[in-house]
């Protein structure tokens, strides 16, 4: 099972929308895929109009118990495990389980013969979670908007993997909510863009997005043929080439 993770510590970036609309094109390419909601505010399973059962909570994730919590959606191939509101704590609970950066991996064993591919929509912070994540996954992508801050938070997440022994290769960024009429995005991508650890593909900033709200569905699904929609599928595809090289 190959897990891929959508984090960043900065928010607004542009993080669910990804780790939906990836997860909707890689169930659709055949592959069997879990999207877990890793976010205590539950906008992916909002998205996917699923709510966690009241029985779940941070303690059962922890232990692996995920089987019983994970709900089908409308879409083949594809399962989502909501988060709860006790995620909040998360990093709380890891470090009364003795402050282990490898905890995480040991909760998604129980689970790595039952699908190809696990997306994880991560919170935006720089924790002990954020730790985990990075080396739980197979692959680490981060959106960044084309700005000074969202280029910095992406740094910060560079050393944290230095600091954390983990092969940089892992790390894979792509340019979000990007729109060409600003001189701001379009420096920075030209600055910044040809590195090898960007991809090439970009999202640009559209209403289709945005009223992912509205419809509670991937972009593919209520616009598919909107540019963003065809984006995400090429975001997919690149993603998916680069993770079989790792």
């Amino acid at each position: 099972m190959k897990i891929i993770a959508i984090y960043s510590s900065k928010g607004g970036v542009g993080k669910t929308a990804t780790a939906v609309n990836l997860a909707y094109d890689c169930a659709r390419s055949g592959k069997s895929t879990l999207l877990c909601d890793m976010d205590p505010q539950g906008a992916a399973g909002y998205y996917y109009r699923i709510r966690p059962k009241d029985s779940f909570h941070r303690k059962q994730f922890l232990k692996g118990d995920l089987a019983p919590f994970i709900r089908g959606t409308d879409f083949a191939n594809l399962d989502l495990l909501p988060t709860h509101f006790s995620f909040r704590n998360l990093d709380i609970a890891l470090e009364d389980r003795g402050g282990s950066a490898k905890e995480l991996k040991k909760v998604f064993a129980g689970i790595k013969d039952d699908y190809e591919v696990l997306i994880l929509d991560c919170p935006p912070n720089m924790t002990l979670l954020s730790e985990n994540i990075i080396i739980a996954a197979d692959m680490v992508v981060t959106p960044v908007i084309p700005t000074t801050l969202s280029i910095l938070a992406f740094a910060q997440l560079v050393k944290l993997t230095d600091k954390l022994e983990v092969n940089r290769k892992k790390l894979a960024a792509f340019f979000s909510l990007v729109d060409r009429r600003k001189n701001m995005h379009s420096e920075t991508i030209s600055k910044f863009g040809k590195k090898k650890i960007f991809l090439t593909t970009e999202i640009p900033s559209l209403a289709d997005v945005e009223k992912m709200g509205i419809h509670r569905q991937p972009v593919a699904v209520s616009a598919p043929t909107s540019p963003a929609a065809l984006a995400y599928n090429q975001l997919w595809l690149e993603i998916w080439r680069r993770s079989m090289q790792l």
